[in-house]
């Protein structure tokens, strides 16, 4: 730190940087040898050779001593370079909201502003001025004006990331040589990555380097309302309903009622009549029956509102892939209870489901059934059993006559590599609880009590409790708004067993628990997902939803199920062709996340690809392409997967085109890249944290409406003050010669006088 002006006298000449223990050690080291000088000298007999030689001899002491208490030669000089203004200007994302108003400052309540001229301007344009050298020249005579925009980069990749950090560019500027006189910061505030900026500000304060901060944007959110999302899924099917929620952010200042429009790119229109909550989130849903196999975009937009400022954030689109269906299904049951028979009728009238069940019933001299459906045995190989999107477990388990430790160990590869869907569904023979000791016990959601393996069953009809989770999954959904689907629930004929659970695993989402029984851990967990490697897995804790048929029929049992298959099959669906399937996770990335792709490849044989060459060429909307080579780590060569990672450099619709050399095959799939958020825009500026950095650096906040006050500001800063330039002398090369030389000089005096 440069010492003030007042103090450089006091600083400038020969210095000693000395402490008590150096000057103590130094006068106790010089008195002795001093002492050994004058009687070596009394020995001779005062004779004068010798005096001279110990006066050399006290002479070096002297100056070796001197310099162990660090001599400089400090000179002042004036500095010859203008000193510097460091301008930052923030780059990110959030200041392109649009909340400055023209005339007055911002106002959340949609009320009347001073002489409001035309539409608000965005924060970045509103520190526009302070990026133009002109605005400076005033300056020019005594400073040297930097202008430096900064935005938080991936600094591995060179691609934006998902956070601003005010604190870095902040403590950039005390490590530069010489550093700035002054920095000015034009911010809205906002950071959500690296240290807090007042540490920064700390850190400038002791560099003596004040921050006048230019804070940006309303630290109220303005009148507005902007689709927040659209949450559409990757692809759908043909003729099957697609639900597309979408989410309406309000900040107006009361409930005002507003209509919302669902347009697709096939030509279908909906309406929604909304009353948006006041500074808040209104979500709803709209369901969607695609007529054709194609590439389709949704866009969902909201009439401007009386008093919003910003109607350019009304809309939002999002791209969605219609394909065929056609899921097989694997249903396994060791007798044939009306909960299997009743799964086994809504899955076979199901168009988009090939189904096959395999029948374990005892007494019978083989396994099997009466028509088409049935299997005579249990796929016994990968290529067997890869052909199953979904496979249902009912009261199975590890015994003779039944399932194998190969049987499910199959299973277990089958969801955890190759993206499949297991059900397990209990009953009252308890045959389950053997599949806790195979290899399908790490998939269970559940711990299974085996104090009771058959379960229980009551007089008294039981009924499903749906938790917070449950209230919004789509397996759960029986309705089309969620007060219908409460509705329902609560309505549903109740059920006479349930299984022999105790708790949830960790990991496992409670979709619903038992209305009144509960243990030790709480209310008995009915139904329970969880993800498991690439695939999925459901537990059913009962066998009374063939119950939900009465007086209704179809209505809500054949949804229920139809929505378990398609939304456990879901990634094996994403894109598939005859031998390959392609999985990617996100479904929908941002731009610099990573991406994991995973190829399932098959060869001419059906049997999965073991080894191979495999790639995935990526296609950018640039025009760009990338080779993405994917290899089978591990144990799932066994299963044809071949996985890969993959960075998207841009946002877009991205083509991914497997290739396999071994086997011809191609496959084409689209991944939508969304550009990444960082700050979102729209959020309430920051100033309380600007107003910080100027408090505690010394530096002054100026309003965007009066920004020629920083320049006055600067202006009065104080001349620089002279630089010190300090000669240590203690470690300059001279310092050593002279000590060595007057050691040779002492050496050759001794030899002349005899004394070697």
């Amino acid at each position: 730190m440069t010492p003030p002006p007042e103090t450089l006298a006091e600083v400038a000449g020969l210095r000693l940087a000395w402490t008590p223990w150096s000057l103590a050690v130094s006068l106790v080291l010089w008195l002795l040898v001093a002492a050994v000088c004058a009687v070596g000298w009394w020995r001779s007999g005062f004779h004068r050779g010798p005096g001279l030689l110990e006066l050399l001899r006290l002479l070096i002491a002297t100056l070796v001593l001197w310099l162990l208490n660090q001599p400089e030669w400090v000179t002042r000089r004036r500095p010859v370079e203008k000193p510097s203004i460091a301008v930052l200007i923030d780059g990110s994302r959030s200041m392109e909201t649009r909340d400055v108003l023209r005339g007055g400052p911002a106002s959340a309540d949609g009320g009347d502003h001073p002489d409001p001229v035309g539409a608000p301007l965005s924060r970045a344009e509103s520190v526009a001025p302070l990026a133009d050298a002109s605005f400076w020249q005033p300056l020019a005579a005594r400073f040297a004006v930097g202008v430096e925009p900064f935005a938080t980069v991936r600094e591995d990749a060179g691609l934006p990331a998902a956070g601003t950090d005010l604190h870095a560019p902040l403590v950039a500027a005390t490590r530069r040589t010489p550093p700035p006189r002054a920095i000015v910061l034009a911010s809205d505030g906002g950071w959500n990555a690296g240290p807090p900026p007042v540490q920064a500000a700390a850190a400038l304060r002791l560099a003596g380097i004040p921050v006048h901060v230019v804070p940006a944007g309303s630290p109220t959110p303005l009148p507005d309302v902007a689709v927040a999302s659209l949450d559409c899924p990757v692809t759908g099917v043909v003729g099957k309903p697609v639900r597309l929620p979408f989410t309406i952010r309000s900040t107006l200042p009361r409930q005002q009622p507003a209509t919302v429009v669902v347009e697709t790119s096939d030509g279908q229109t909906f309406t929604r009549q909304l009353r948006l909550a006041s500074m808040g989130r209104t979500t709803d849903v709209v369901s969607w029956t695609p007529a054709a196999v194609g590439d389709y975009t949704v866009r969902v937009r909201v009439q401007p509102q009386p008093g919003e400022l910003l109607p350019d954030n009304n809309a939002r689109s999002a791209p969605i892939g219609i394909r065929e269906e056609k899921l097989r299904v694997l249903v396994v049951e060791s007798v044939p209870r009306w909960e299997y028979r009743y799964l086994r009728n809504a899955l076979s009238r199901d168009p988009g489901v090939e189904l096959s069940c395999l029948l374990f019933h005892p007494g019978l001299s083989r396994v099997g059934g009466g028509n088409k459906d049935y299997i005579r045995r249990f796929p016994g190989s990968l290529e067997e059993l890869s052909r199953f999107d979904v496979v249902f477990l009912g009261d199975v388990g590890l015994a003779p006559g039944q399932l194998t430790e190969e049987d499910c160990r199959l299973l277990k590869g089958l969801v955890e590599y190759q993206a499949a869907g297991l059900v397990f569904m209990p009953g009252w023979l308890g045959h389950e609880m053997s599949l806790a000791d195979s290899p399908l016990g790490d998939l269970l959601p559940v711990v299974l009590d085996a104090a009771a393996p058959g379960g229980t069953g009551t007089a008294v009809p039981g009924r499903f409790a749906l938790t917070d989770t449950g209230r919004t999954s789509l397996l759960t959904r029986l309705a089309d708004t969620p007060e219908e689907n409460a509705a329902v629930w609560e309505g549903l004929p109740g059920f006479q067993w349930y299984g022999p659970v105790l708790r949830t695993k960790a990991g496992g989402e409670v979709l619903a628990v038992h209305e009144d029984a509960a243990n030790e851990y709480g209310r008995i967990p009915l139904l329970v997902t969880r993800p498991f490697g690439a695939g999925k897995v459901l537990f059913m804790a009962t066998d009374g939803a063939w119950r939900w048929r009465k007086g209704v029929e179809d209505r809500y049992h054949y949804r229920f199920w139809g929505q378990v298959v398609r939304w456990m099959a879901y990634r094996r669906s994403m894109a598939k062709g005859e031998r390959m399937r392609l999985l990617f996770s996100p479904e929908q990335p941002e731009v610099g996340q990573g991406v994991t792709l995973d190829g399932n490849v098959t060869d001419a044989g059906g049997e999965p690809l073991r080894s191979g060459s495999v790639v995935a060429v990526v296609t950018a909307p640039s025009g760009g392409i990338e080779r993405v080579r994917l290899a089978a780590p591990g144990d799932q060569g066994t299963w044809g997967v071949f996985s890969g990672a993959w960075r998207p450099r841009e946002p877009g619709r991205h083509v991914v085109t497997l290739e396999c050399a071994d086997t011809g095959d191609r496959l084409e799939a689209a991944v939508f890249v969304q550009g990444v958020e960082g700050e979102p825009i729209g959020e309430a500026a920051r100033p309380d944290v600007l107003e910080e950095i100027a408090r505690l650096s010394g530096g002054t906040v100026t309003a965007v409406d009066a920004l020629p006050e920083v320049l006055r500001q600067l202006e009065r800063l104080p001349e620089s003050p002279p630089e010190l330039q300090r000669l240590r002398l203690w470690s300059h090369p001279l310092a050593l010669a002279a000590v060595v030389g007057l050691l040779g000089l002492f050496w050759a005096g001794r030899k002349w006088q005899g004394l070697l």
